[in-house]
């Protein structure tokens, strides 16, 4: 066995190593190919992976078409699978965009660009796709709405309102999540080796995709929500009313996620419960106002908008399928 001292290098937001150049020849393998890793504590273990999906590239010639956009096409084949996207061009690519193409690398999780000149930008996915786990990107969908959620209710009754002008850019890191997710579950689709890694069947991967944009139209939901808080004109007793009626909304959410990713029917028989009791003290609280002529229109919208929000997590909890008497 022979050691190798190797320093590592950073690259946009990915730690690289490189592999000696004796054992990459050894085992016929060149840029585009794939490796094994196994970890321990304090240890890794690199192999030459024998048994891998091809590898999936896609040629985008530039200029495009006319009506036609660089960053939907890059988004496209990174949802698609594609693990090497190429942008070659017979001229100059123009700054303009190729700063909209940087930009795009900023919403897609674990995609690189490796090779970059005038005429030419490549980027490559750098995640193993069986080493990630769609229960827990969609779990880190969840929580970090859930958070964004916590801080719009608490926006309700708090002076300092600054923080909710913030999550719109909390949101990013939700789509960057529900692109991966979109992207891993639609491989699974075509890669039955994949399927059996997560133990996935097909409506099971349907079921994931549905859930994914649930969550990604909740986070939506809060940025527009918080816009409103943010200037609304509501009096400060109508918007504490709001925020007693939906302040006990995160056991709701997670027991709603819970049940789909164990999954667990009886679960999330009880997170569709406390949605109806979310629901209704929501309802009692139109009536408490008064009579609909005397309800503020800002007042009914951010509640209708709490309401939507809830509903996002209670649709999850709905895919989680029934329990039939054999």
């Amino acid at each position: 066995m022979t050691k190798f001292i190797r320093r590592l290098q950073k690259i946009g937001s990915s730690i690289l190593v490189s592999l000696p150049k004796e054992w990459v020849d050894a085992n016929n393998l060149d840029k585009s190919s794939q490796v094994e890793l196994e970890t321990g504590q304090d240890s890794l273990s690199i192999s030459a992976n024998k048994e891998i999906r091809p590898t999936k590239e896609l040629v985008i010639s530039y200029p495009l078409p006319k009506d036609e956009n660089i960053v939907a096409d890059i988004t496209g084949a990174y949802l698609l699978g594609y693990d090497i996207i190429q942008i070659n061009s017979k001229s100059i690519i123009p700054g303009e965009d190729r700063e909209k193409i940087r930009n795009s690398m900023r919403r897609l999780v674990g995609m690189e660009i490796i090779e970059e000149d005038s005429s030419k930008i490549n980027m490559q996915f750098l995640l193993d796709s069986s080493t990630l786990n769609p229960e827990k990107i969609l779990k880190r969908m969840s929580s970090i709405a859930l958070g964004m959620y916590d801080d719009v209710a608490n926006g309700l009754i708090s002076d300092d309102k600054s923080n909710l002008q913030t999550l719109a850019k909390r949101d990013v890191e939700v789509n960057r999540q529900y692109f991966l997710l979109v992207r891993l579950i639609r491989s699974t689709l075509v890669d039955k080796k994949l399927a059996s890694v997560f133990n996935l069947e097909n409506i099971d991967v349907l079921d994931y995709r549905i859930a994914a944009n649930l969550l990604e139209n909740a986070g939506d939901t809060i940025v527009e929500l918080a816009d409103s808080i943010y200037n609304s004109s509501l009096s400060k007793e109508n918007l504490k009313k709001i925020f007693v009626a939906v302040s006990n909304f995160s056991g709701l959410a997670e027991k709603s996620i819970d049940a789909f990713t164990q999954p667990d029917r009886r679960l999330a028989i009880e997170a569709i419960a406390s949605h109806r009791k979310f629901q209704e003290n929501l309802s009692n609280l139109r009536t408490t106002i008064g009579n609909k002529k005397q309800i503020p229109i800002d007042f009914l919208d951010l509640v209708y908008m709490f309401e939507r929000i809830a509903k996002s997590w209670a649709d999850v909890a709905d895919l989680v399928k029934p329990i039939y008497n054999e």
